[in-house]
């Protein structure tokens, strides 16, 4: 399937030399969106967020310390780029034919551009991400900062390409993300225990645990199942593999725009599987207690009062 805005020609051949010095192949193809969605973030956090935050809460926003501030236009940025890149995920996993085609050879390393083109504004949030986290180092932590690197970091190695497909379905862990960004919004604007905040709540649980604990840990088990199948076939049949255009671009859509056809199969190495086994696995523990904390979240804003007094006497 095609990537919807191609890229432009001179940027593809500047970029070409480091991509193939960090061994991305696909990365230049994907560049131009990965500076669209940088700068487009940046736009939303230091011009939309405050000229639209001033028109709708005057009073509240002129009212926060910079420290709220900047959350506030995070979270504003934050629930943009969910929504943006969710349906983006989600348009192109049931519209890709080619996608659809991959069995685990093209789930590990196949590509194609539309594909790409969502990790592309992915990479460039993450490193909007760690640009901010950067350059407010004190309000934003040295956990954001990590989180930053890390996520660019997983992001980039898809454009080997490695775990592209699995890249798509991972992505699918935001839609969670409206409903926290509006339970966050709902305590800065003296909406705490209101229905709103209730059934948002509701929401937030029900799409977390789903998107993220049972759909997580299935992607996750199909991704660990691949990479097994992946490091017990011989390596001399991996390496003689060239994987074809039903893996990598059927109907020539992937060579649309500039993206290869075929992919090369090659032996995964130690350092690669471990980089992203031991971060998928961590992130999966951390879904786990984050949820759980949500949980604990919810329930602290809508227990009766007599309730807490009668706890805390205990």
């Amino acid at each position: 399937m095609r990537d919807p805005i191609p890229p432009p020609t001179m940027l593809v051949q500047l970029t070409q030399p480091l991509a193939d010095k960090l061994d991305l192949k696909t990365m230049p193809y994907h560049v131009h969106e990965i500076l669209i969605g940088f700068l487009a973030y940046h736009f939303i956090l230091y011009g939309l967020s405050p000229v639209i935050s001033k028109l709708l809460w005057p009073k509240t926003y002129a009212n926060f310390n910079r420290r709220t501030r900047l959350n506030w236009d995070i979270h504003w940025v934050s629930m943009i780029q969910a929504l943006f890149i969710n349906g983006a995920a989600l348009y192109v996993i049931f519209t890709d034919p080619e996608r659809k085609e991959m069995d685990w050879k093209g789930r590990l390393w196949g590509y194609t551009p539309a594909s790409g083109m969502v990790q592309g504004f992915a990479a460039g949030y993450f490193l909007w991400d760690l640009q901010v986290c950067l350059q407010h180092f004190s309000i934003c932590g040295m956990g954001a900062l990590v989180h930053a690197i890390g996520a660019l970091a997983i992001t980039c190695i898809g454009f080997k390409p490695f775990g592209n497909y699995y890249g798509l379905s991972f992505i699918l862990y935001e839609l969670s993300t409206p409903f926290l960004n509006v339970h966050w919004f709902c305590d800065k604007l003296g909406l705490t225990g209101s229905k709103l905040q209730l059934y948002n709540g509701i929401a937030l649980l029900f799409t977390f645990f789903a998107c993220r604990v049972v759909w997580g840990s299935y992607q996750s088990f199909m991704i660990y199942s691949d990479i097994y199948k992946a490091l017990t076939t011989p390596a001399s049949q991996l390496t003689s593999l060239l994987m074809d255009d039903d893996v990598c671009g059927r109907n020539s859509s992937a060579r649309a725009y500039g993206g290869p056809v075929s992919c090369e199969i090659t032996e995964l190495p130690m350092w690669l599987v471990s980089v992203y086994l031991a971060g998928n696995t961590a992130l999966s523990f951390l879904n786990i207690y984050w949820f759980s904390q949500m949980v604990k979240a919810v329930r602290k804003r809508f227990v009766p009062a007599e309730d807490t007094k009668v706890k805390k006497g205990q």
